[in-house]
């Protein structure tokens, strides 16, 4: 069974939970996207990111108040690798 796969940009077709995996800065996680909305860009390897669905969720635009939109994916300061600067 072949994995269908998405990138950023392309509109998700289907409500549901997607695996994200970028260009190598970071493990592969998992975002909720509904379905109409763009497949988001990452703030830091800009549109080298994938996703792929692991859960449908169809039924989850129908509950009141749940209209998240995802524009772009943060980068949490753990992930940043640039070099702090120290007080002396």
């Amino acid at each position: 069974m072949k994995v269908e796969k998405f990138n950023t940009g392309d509109t998700v077709p289907e409500s549901g939970i997607y695996r994200v995996t970028h260009a190598g800065h970071r493990l592969p996680h998992e975002v909720t996207l509904l379905a109409g909305q763009i497949f988001p860009r990452c703030s830091k390897c800009k549109d080298h990111v994938q996703f792929e669905v692991v859960r449908h969720a169809p039924h989850i635009q129908a509950q009141p108040g749940f209209n998240v939109v995802v524009y772009e994916l943060p980068v949490f300061e753990e992930e940043d690798d640039t070099p702090k600067a120290v007080a002396n």
